[in-house]
């Protein structure tokens, strides 16, 4: 009796074996092929629950998602012979299982033959531009075509290139500097030429308000003497008309002036009594 309970747990258990052995799920973010013996089964999984032969078929899976490849930066060569820096990503998937697993088995495989598919045909096509173009004026063309003739060339192994996308577009080190150095001679060349342009301007101005100030004050010292002329004329004109109603008051206001002048502090004077200075005493 024991002898039988142990045989029906032992092929309980090798039934269960088998049975674990034999189904398989397939995500649905995948795809799966079978492979037997070492070759893979002209058949592709699709997601769900699938039967394979336990011990003799293995299970292959893919990622059916879209995945994306950073590609190392390269140079390349434009049309007008200017190295430029190019730094560049794919998308790309796995749309036929079987023959991706015939030509690169694996994906570090299928990155690295990316990389040089793509490699290629963008230094073929920045080949036929110029660095101006490639820059910004025919980009997105260029990239669409290398899109297209990538894509076109990984069919072969399974695989289709949705975008190619040049992230960034540099110089080389020693172009850079050189390219720096031409800038900054540049921009000192248009300081300075500012810088005396600057001083030419003042110099004109300064020279303009010199002038400016020198026929301002001219013509201010010409209108004060005629102002003064006519004072000095209507001053006399007055004392004139005032004289001319008393002269003798006048030769005697003349006469204390002229006294008043010579007749300083400490002056001595020796007159006689007929003397002009004395008439206005009398």
């Amino acid at each position: 009796m024991n002898g039988k309970m142990g045989f029906l747990i032992t092929a309980l258990i090798a039934l269960g074996i088998l049975f674990s052995e034999s189904l398989f799920t397939v995500h649905q973010t995948e795809k799966a092929i079978v492979i037997q013996l070492g070759d893979p089964v002209d058949r592709v999984l699709m997601p769900g629950l699938h039967l394979k032969l336990p011990f003799i078929q293995k299970v292959e899976r893919f990622d059916a998602r879209v995945l994306d490849y950073e590609a190392r930066t390269a140079e390349a060569l434009t049309s007008d012979k200017k190295n430029i820096v190019l730094d560049n990503y794919a998308r790309w998937r796995i749309v036929d299982p079987l023959r991706f697993y015939k030509t690169v088995r694996n994906i570090p495989r299928a990155q690295a033959r990316l990389d040089d598919v793509v490699y290629s045909q963008l230094r073929a096509q920045v080949g036929r531009q110029t660095l101006t173009e490639v820059v910004s004026g025919r980009r997105g063309a260029i990239m669409d075509d290398v899109t297209r003739r990538t894509s076109d060339i990984m069919k072969e192994y399974g695989i289709e290139v949705i975008d190619v996308r040049i992230k960034r577009t540099d110089l080389p080190q020693e172009n850079q500097r050189a390219i720096f150095g031409r800038m900054r001679a540049e921009r000192e060349r248009q300081a300075k030429q500012y810088r005396s342009e600057g001083i030419e301007e003042a110099t004109k101005l300064r020279s303009e308000a010199d002038r400016e100030r020198a026929v301002i004050l001219a013509e201010a010292g010409r209108q004060s003497e005629v102002i003064r002329g006519e004072g000095d004329a209507e001053a006399a004109r007055i004392f004139a008309e005032a004289f001319s109603k008393s002269p003798e008051f006048y030769a005697f206001q003349r006469g204390l002036d002229t006294m008043k002048r010579s007749l300083a502090k400490n002056t001595r004077m020796v007159l006689t009594e007929d003397n002009a200075l004395l008439k206005p005493m009398k």
